[in-house]
């Protein structure tokens, strides 16, 4: 006869789950002092029961091999964070190679945008630093014009002292007719300056 799978979850019946807890606690057991005889393993398996009842089974000495596991535990939890510090320090090195390299890549740059040690560069890396000065001279000038606006936008009072300075200003302009000078471009006074 063919049992059917038992559904993995809690037993509401007290009544079945005690029977089924007694069955598979036996079961288990069973299953534990089998693998330590067959495979020379050392098992230790501790239950408690719903209601705080203790059942153990132990190869050689429970406490033993609690006490192996806990060492057991420590040295792979030592061993996992000696691999964590080295894996962070690999990386940490790759990031620090990383940003040298960056850094030394800039400062070249700078150098080269400054005009030195271009002596050693190629008609590539010339014309590379000549697009990246034009850029950089077009990009002050837009920054130049969105800025000139303001500043050329002058205060009240400012924007009177300037008309009146305008409005002061000395000139040898003479409107009518031209005085009698030795230097003169017009040999008769008596006929109007011809214009050029």
């Amino acid at each position: 006869m063919v049992r059917g799978k038992t559904e993995l979850k809690r037993i509401e019946n007290a009544t079945s789950r005690q029977v089924t807890f007694s069955k598979r606690r036996s079961g288990l057991l069973k299953k534990a002092f089998e693998l330590s005889v067959l495979c020379d393993a050392e098992v230790a398996l501790i239950v408690f029961s719903p209601k705080g009842k203790l059942y153990e089974f132990s190869s050689s000495s429970t406490t033993k091999t609690i006490e192996r596991y806990q060492k057991n535990d420590k040295s792979l939890g030592r061993l996992n964070r000696k691999l964590t510090d080295q894996l962070t320090t690999e990386h940490l090195k790759e990031e620090v190679a990383t940003m040298t390299r960056k850094l030394e890549f800039l400062e070249d740059s700078k150098r080269k945008l400054l005009g030195h040690g271009l002596e050693s560069s190629t008609l590539d890396e010339l014309q590379q630093v000549e697009e990246q000065l034009e850029k950089s001279l077009s990009n002050i000038r837009a920054r130049k014009c969105e800025v000139l606006p303001l500043t050329l936008t002058p205060f009240p009072q400012v924007e009177k002292d300037v008309e009146r300075q305008i409005m002061e200003v000395e000139t040898e302009l003479f409107i009518g007719r031209p005085e009698t000078r030795k230097n003169s471009y017009c040999p008769n006074l008596n006929t109007p300056p011809t214009s050029l």
